[in-house]
């Protein structure tokens, strides 16, 4: 069994460190990655939902980055939506900017009543490439 090593962004430290928690973990070469919320550097909401969307997307963008991969290594996805009705259009339109061509991820959205202070959050699970 291959050791889990912890994977961090740089940079982005105060909710992990707050709540004690790994932003992602590699195992062999699957990298699994906490759910990833519209958080300003400090670690508050962005009260904006497109742009809570947006950074969440960008903060899962600069985690992916730091272990070796991007958007086209994820393989599944979890989403959490505390409005999905109202927020899923948004939503979309923002994936659709980042996620790229087909084949695209499996995905799983949830609706939730509370994300502490966030209203939408996303977590995957990746596949590391291998370094040639």
């Amino acid at each position: 069994m291959s050791p889990r090593e912890a994977i961090f962004p740089a940079g982005r430290h105060a909710l992990y460190e707050q709540h004690r928690y790994s932003a992602a973990i590699r195992s062999g070469d699957l990298l699994f990655v906490s759910g990833q919320v519209g958080s300003r550097a400090d670690g508050s909401p962005e009260p904006d939902f497109e742009r809570q969307v947006q950074l969440a997307f960008d903060n899962l963008a600069a985690l992916l980055e730091a272990a070796g991969c991007t958007f086209r290594d994820v393989i599944d996805v979890t989403s959490f939506h505390t409005d999905p009705q109202s927020q899923f259009e948004t939503m979309m339109a923002v994936r659709e900017k980042v996620i790229g061509e087909p084949p695209y991820p499996t995905w799983t959205a949830v609706g939730v009543n509370w994300l502490a202070g966030f209203d939408f959050e996303i977590k995957v699970i990746a596949r590391i490439p291998q370094v040639a």
